[in-house]
């Protein structure tokens, strides 16, 4: 077997066993990896790649937002966010603008420390 072959299968099966929280995670490790190569794209004045990652993480977010428990408080304060960073991207996408892909990724990263935080919390039985 290839080794993009095997590292393709293990990735598969590592999502496909991981629990909600888990994939939530690695939908905001996947974002800020895309945000991550959109930046650097922008820099190196690749056009066309700063937009195809930029899309990728539009549609992480979007997908976030539609995945949302709106029966919860706190699902609206994620909207919240959602929304904004969905149209900070949008807005960073049509200037190719690196402050603004600068911003959301501070925040991608805030967001997925604070996830983290939490699923450690309720993984010690605190939360």
């Amino acid at each position: 077997m290839a080794l993009p072959q095997a590292y393709a299968q293990y990735n598969n099966s590592k999502i496909l066993t991981a629990k909600p929280a888990e994939l939530t995670l690695m939908l905001y490790e996947g974002a800020i990896k895309f945000c991550n190569i959109a930046i650097k794209a922008v820099e190196d004045n690749d056009i066309d790649k700063a937009h195809q990652h930029i899309i990728k993480v539009e549609r992480i977010i979007d997908y976030l937002r539609k995945t949302l428990d709106m029966s919860y408080p706190v699902a609206q304060d994620f909207e919240n966010m959602y929304v904004y960073l969905y149209r900070r991207l949008t807005e960073a996408n049509i200037s190719k603008d690196l402050e603004i892909l600068n911003e959301v990724n501070m925040h991608l990263h805030a967001i997925r420390d604070n996830w983290k935080l939490v699923m450690d919390k309720v993984a010690k039985g605190e939360g």
